[in-house]
């Protein structure tokens, strides 16, 4: 076929389609909206009217264009530009490769559009109406941009490969086969992938997802009451940051953190979400976000690795929190952020850095941490201790450590309990050594009170025996094993022995248990 003949329109062309099929040689927009319904900010008039058959353009006729379409008018380049067409019959560039940039704006599709393993440069469709798209393998070297899209019968992204960002902002999206409105497992995205605003019902599959920049959900609602997940995103690599936050409503145009004065939309996760196992290269932000769980539904960040993770929230969520064996940098949270009792689970979970968004008290820390572990766990209380000293805050870390410690008096047999509660009066586990001096202090004054009040005991050598000095006598008996000659010098009878004794005792008690608390605080430090 010549170069000509190529180039001419086939007869059996509709009007509207043939000049779509001169607008693509000339790489310009057709646009089939109505007159003046495009302003300078590409508004247009939404998708086709199903019964508008003055847009009606044939799925062949633009899988024909893109696949083996004609050449572009010298001095041009050939572009699939179009807006506001009713697009029927079922478009299937399964297997494809396409050249040429395609863009649609306020289309609308009477079927499924299947992209399966279909290669692209860019492909962008903005304020279109799909009933599904499956474009599993999918790849691109440009974008991929479904922006305020409507996809009722859901997206299938599995495995599929966007060479710079996957756009899909404002999306409306429902749910599809097994319960996904977006099943995307395995995609790699080169960039960013910015889903802002979105709306989801079903769950939302990113498993095994590598994100080179950020992933943004801010603004977004996700929903999946009756299933599992409304996010599950385990496995997900993203190179920059997880955005749970919210989004702009109004104000300037763009992502980022809404300034003041903008209307915003909280972020809302209607279901599980699941990171468990993620890498993050800067970190999560969950700030403000709405987490509304039920029955089984958690959120869980199990083992993830971030050097932030900003769980600011306004209220508690509804169902479990998981940080089990979390690596974890920089720790932000309230005292909303957390679940109640046995709604915590922070086993292995080890963070550097603790810090609180407004008040959180030592005490409120230490409920957060009976709550964390409903069987005792020392790891929690020991990671708090470790961020809390390398902020400085050593009189805080010291008392968390004496909670634990307390907590694990609960769970030991008779005799320990009563040991531990000797140590934890008397210096307080090691952590309050000043006890130990209040009560020497004490037993001490008491001694030698009653030993000054009563007659001088009996030497035992008549022939050498030393001054006698109920101060010195009474320290004797307390300190073990130093030996100042007063209390083996002296025969006591009577109550005065039963009284040495008790001193004697209760001077091996504190000196038992100032040692096991220094071993203790050595071992520790």
């Amino acid at each position: 076929m010549t170069q000509a003949a190529r180039a001419a329109a086939p007869e059996d062309l509709t009007p509207t389609e043939t000049a779509v099929w001169t607008a693509f040689r000339r790489g310009d927009t057709h646009d089939l909206r109505e007159a003046g319904a495009e302003g300078e900010a590409g508004a247009g008039s939404g998708p086709a009217a199903v019964d508008d058959p003055a847009r009606a353009v044939r799925a062949e006729v633009i899988a024909r264009l893109l696949l083996d379409g004609p050449p572009a008018e010298p001095g041009r380049v050939a572009a699939l530009k179009l807006s506001g067409a009713l697009v029927t019959g079922q478009l299937n560039l399964s297997g494809g490769r396409v050249l040429p940039y395609v863009e649609l704006r306020d289309c609308r599709f009477e079927a499924q559009v299947l992209l399966p393993e279909c290669r692209f440069t860019t492909l962008r469709m903005i304020r279109c109406a799909v009933p599904r798209v499956e474009a599993a393998r999918v790849a691109t070297s440009g974008d991929l941009c479904l922006a305020r899209c409507e996809v009722p019968g859901g997206i299938r992204l599995t495995d599929a490969k966007v060479g710079t960002d996957l756009l899909i902002s404002g999306l409306a999206v429902g749910r599809g086969r097994s319960g996904h409105c977006v099943a995307a497992d395995g995609l790699t995205v080169a960039q960013d992938v910015e889903a802002e605003l979105l709306r989801a019902d079903g769950e939302f599959s990113l498993r095994s997802a590598r994100i080179g920049g950020r992933l943004s959900l801010r603004g977004s609602t996700l929903r999946n009451p009756h299933g599992r997940y409304a996010l599950n995103a385990a496995r997900v690599t993203v190179e920059h940051t997880l955005y749970l936050s919210s989004g702009y409503l109004s104000g300037p145009a763009g992502g980022g953190t809404p300034p003041a004065g903008v209307r915003t939309r909280r972020f809302v996760c209607e279901g599980g979400l699941r990171l468990d196992d993620g890498r993050f290269g800067n970190g999560i932000i969950a700030d403000r976000a709405s987490f509304l769980l039920a029955g089984a539904q958690e959120v869980s960040l199990r083992r993830v690795q971030t050097p932030e993770l900003r769980l600011t929230l306004q209220e508690p969520p509804t169902g479990r929190v998981s940080l089990a064996g979390a690596r974890v940098g920089t720790l932000t949270d309230t005292p909303d952020s957390w679940p109640g009792a046995g709604g915590i689970d922070l086993a292995g979970c080890v963070y550097e850095t603790l810090s609180a968004r407004g008040p959180f008290p030592l005490a409120a820390r230490l409920a957060w941490l009976a709550d964390a572990t409903p069987e005792y766990s020392p790891g929690p209380y020991e990671t708090l201790a470790q961020s809390l000293r390398a902020g400085g805050e050593d009189s805080e870390a010291r008392e968390v450590l004496l909670a634990k410690q307390r907590r694990r008096r609960e769970t030991l047999p008779l005799a320990g309990t009563v040991w531990g509660w000797l140590q934890d009066v008397t210096v307080g586990y090691g952590y309050r050594p000043g006890r130990a001096a209040l009560w020497m202090a004490v037993l001490w004054a008491l001694g030698t009170v009653y030993f000054a009040a009563h007659p001088i005991p009996t030497p035992v050598d008549e022939q050498a025996w030393p001054h006698w000095n109920p101060l010195l006598f009474t320290l004797d008996l307390l300190l073990p094993v130093v030996d100042l000659g007063q209390s083996n010098a002296w025969r006591l009878t009577g109550t005065g022995q039963w009284v040495a004794a008790v001193l004697t005792l209760l001077g091996w008690v504190l000196a038992s248990t100032v040692v096991t608390g220094v071993s203790r605080l050595l071992r520790r430090g």
